[in-house]
């Protein structure tokens, strides 16, 4: 008896294999250029990351380069992206919409987490860029780094993007 209560106890303490980790929110942090996935109250990876070339500041609107700045939900995975897969970030909430309205500019809609560049010119662009942050104000990552948060994320999933 004692021994099935030790290998239960071991089989429920031993950490689960990468696939079978759900990310239950993503904290993405830009000025330590880091996304944090968290599975419950334990953060499970950190993967090194890039923005807009535009880094300072939230996205005011479309084409500023800017990467959002705020809470947002992991919304819908796209795995026939121009990039190493995608998963949207639901960026522009209502505030956003009100803002970018105010100042009579669109919002933009198209900002997504996503691996590298499938086109091998634009990889090697990126590449070349001199910053990690190259994006139009997505959130970029490596491949495999993109290949592991996509086998954890369940959508919707919540993300916050801090300064």
């Amino acid at each position: 008896m004692r021994i099935l209560v030790a290998v239960l106890a071991f089989l429920v303490a031993a950490p689960l294999p990468a696939q079978q980790v759900r990310a239950t929110r993503i904290l993405v942090d830009k000025s330590e250029h880091a996304m944090y996935v968290f599975s419950g109250e334990q953060r499970v990876a950190t993967y090194p990351a890039g923005f807009g070339a535009n880094r300072t500041g939230h996205k005011q609107q479309e084409g500023d380069r800017r990467t959002p700045e705020g809470k947002y939900v992991l919304d819908y995975k796209n795995a026939g992206s121009a990039f190493y897969r995608s998963i949207h970030v639901s960026y522009p909430n209502d505030a956003d919409r009100a803002a970018a309205k105010r100042r009579g500019v669109p919002p933009s809609s198209a900002i997504m987490v996503h691996g590298q560049p499938n086109d091998p010119a634009m990889a090697q662009r990126v590449r070349d860029y001199p910053s990690p942050d190259w994006t139009d104000g997505c959130i970029a990552l490596s491949n495999a780094d993109m290949a592991a948060l996509w086998e954890m994320v369940r959508v919707p999933v919540p993300i916050e993007i801090s300064p």
